[in-house]
């Protein structure tokens, strides 16, 4: 682990200019953006990353219930394990009509730009913290980027990945491997979105905006995207075969921290 932060600075500050060039703001906010990422990771086993579904720029406050059951309830499993991990989420977009259509295009091509820079930061974490295990957390369009990210890491084989409900236009460019956890159903019922069920989801979304003015006609000031609810694209950490799948996942990968102690005496 590498104690000097002005080293690990320096070093920040050099892969930023390698990835953005004389772009000042993209550089500062990148590497501002990577020590941060370090500090959260020092002293730590595990790094939690939740890739938030949507545009990706939903706080912990914001998130719908069930998204918040999963990130709740992997973190309760990896402290079961004996294990200390740290928990930080990851914006890929801003707020506002702009940012919006920014990420339209990085969706429509599989995230490409940003899956990069986020994977060069995990890249030099791992590195540099060489006992770190992380673990991406992502719904919807953030199961999609998780699942971008990691296949611009080369190599590295303490990057691991927990999608769930990822929509069916990226279901083709998805690539799983032994540290990829993919749900594609809640257990209770099939994800209309994952299987591009066109009626279904047509219905939903024509009518969220009546869903959204009852809410507004009782008081309740609620997000448009609360409203939008396609029938099984809700991962709930409460449901079994969730919550099963997941902690086996996890079972399986790591070991308990007092077993592995005790073999190393």
């Amino acid at each position: 682990m590498v104690a000097d932060y002005k080293i690990l600075n320096e070093e920040a500050d050099h892969l930023a200019k390698q990835l953005f060039g004389d772009d000042i703001k993209k550089r500062t906010g990148f590497s501002s953006r990577l020590m941060d990422i370090c500090s959260k990771a020092s002293g730590k086993d595990f790094l939690l990353i939740h890739n938030p579904g949507g545009w990706g720029s939903t706080d912990m406050k914001g998130l719908l219930l069930w998204e918040r059951s999963i990130i709740e309830g992997v973190s309760a499993t990896i402290g079961k394990l004996g294990y200390q991990c740290s928990l930080m989420q990851y914006f890929r977009s801003d707020h506002g009509w702009r940012a919006v259509l920014g990420d339209v295009r990085e969706q429509s091509r599989f995230f490409s730009s940003k899956a990069k820079t986020m994977a060069a930061e995990l890249e030099f974490v791992t590195r540099h913290f060489d006992t770190l295990r992380v673990i991406m957390i992502g719904v919807s369009q953030g199961a999609a980027f998780s699942n971008a990210v990691a296949q611009n890491i080369n190599g590295e084989n303490r990057v691991f990945s927990i999608e769930m409900g990822i929509p069916f236009p990226y279901k083709s460019r998805r690539v799983i491997t032994k540290r990829t956890l993919a749900l594609d159903s809640n257990g209770l019922m099939p994800d209309a979105l994952m299987d591009w069920n066109v009626p279904t989801i047509f219905r939903t979304y024509l009518t969220a905006p009546f869903r959204w003015m009852k809410f507004r006609m009782r008081g309740k000031r609620v997000k448009f995207t609360y409203c939008i609810n396609v029938p099984g694209h809700d991962y709930n950490w409460d449901y079994p075969e969730v919550q099963h799948k997941i902690e086996n996942f996890l079972n399986s990968n790591f070991s308990n921290k007092g077993n592995m102690e005790g073999k190393g005496k």
